[in-house]
């Protein structure tokens, strides 16, 4: 574990390795890097790390190998940049604005990959590009971490997120991917995106340079956690849903009264986080199923059944709703994106 007295872990340290993975094939010592960043590793509990403990891991990184991005990117994203990125944002009027302006920014510091700003349907989509090279999902992830940070910033408050696409495949044994971001996150998809809805594009930037100073100074472990999902009424619908198995769940009358509230005012708190409970049960449903299909131990049949479905064609009609996809072609196409990926990422 990475550990320092008195902290309090909230990052997965799957994602620890992720980072260390990185500089390991940069041929850096991972060893001095820790040891730069004031941590301890002990190989006997490899349990989470805070949102301190991971940040000061990312600076040390980015000081050993000059690249704020991991060594992920078409080009390193040189020590400074982050905070030249929110120079160029911070007088823009509005988040739409403010959006471009990063995805322009970063598209000339990093090469690839890239993203754009696409309006559809009453949705707010920022699609990643890539041309040239195969990315990992940690590529993805910390674009999407270091933009959506910045933008929620900027407005003063959390972004509620609908659905996260990637354009890879779920890494091996790794089911915190489908649930960092607080929304469903479908993998092997076309493209890679993510979506919010297109009222949040009109909100005004309310930060000044004043601001700026102490924002920086917690970069980027206020990344992780200013603005994260995991607050509020949706995590503790969230935490039940996950300690309890599909077939057992109540019905919403039932878990507000649990909750000593009325289900008006259940679902006016869920709506005001952007979610609501049917949602929630997708996404925990839909995270399952992933994650069991990629196992491929269970029967299409018998994950139907885990997961509270009483009849197999139902949850085949949700996962495709989910993901687009049938459950048998997603299996295949899961199995053979994982033999591709590891030709092309070793």
């Amino acid at each position: 574990m990475l550990k320092k007295a008195g902290d309090t872990p909230s990052i997965p340290f799957a994602f620890v390795e992720d980072a260390l993975d990185c500089l390991v094939r940069q041929g850096y010592d991972t060893a001095q890097v820790l040891k730069e960043a004031g941590l301890v590793r002990n190989e006997d509990e490899l349990g989470p790390v805070t949102a301190e403990q991971y940040g000061a891991l990312w600076l040390a990184i980015a000081r050993t190998t000059d690249d704020e991005f991991f060594g992920l990117s078409a080009r390193p994203m040189r020590q400074g940049s982050f905070t030249l990125l929110c120079h160029a944002v911070l007088h823009s009027q509005s988040l739409g604005q403010a959006l471009r302006r990063a995805l322009r920014f970063l598209r000339i510091v990093l090469d690839e990959p890239y993203g754009e700003l696409r309006i559809e349907g009453g949705k707010a989509h920022i699609i990643l590009i890539k041309n040239r090279s195969p990315y990992p999902a940690f590529a993805y992830r910390t674009f999407l971490l270091l933009l959506l940070g910045l933008a929620c910033w900027l407005v003063g408050r959390r972004i509620p997120l609908q659905c996260i696409d990637f354009s890879c495949s779920i890494p091996e044994g790794r089911p915190d991917y489908l649930e960092f971001f607080g929304v469903p996150v479908n993998f092997n998809k076309s493209r890679c995106s993510l979506s919010f809805d297109a009222i949040y594009i009109d909100l005004p930037v309310i930060r000044s340079d004043i601001a700026l100073k102490p924002f920086l100074r917690d970069v980027p472990a206020n990344l992780l956690v200013r603005y994260r999902h995991d607050t509020g009424w949706v995590t503790k619908l969230r935490t039940y849903l996950k300690e309890s198995p599909p077939t057992d769940w109540m019905d919403f009358e039932a878990i507000a009264e649990r909750l000593g509230v009325s289900p008006a005012t259940l679902r006016r708190r869920l709506r005001d986080e952007g979610q609501s409970y049917a949602s929630l049960k997708d996404e925990i449903r839909s995270g399952v199923a992933q994650t069991l299909l990629g196992r491929n131990e269970l029967s299409v049949a018998a994950i139907a059944v885990h997961l509270g479905f009483t009849e197999a064609s139902a949850f085949h009609r949700a996962f495709r709703k989910w993901t687009g996809k049938s459950p048998g072609a997603y299996r295949r196409d899961l199995l053979h994106v994982r033999v591709t990926d590891s030709k092309h990422y070793e």
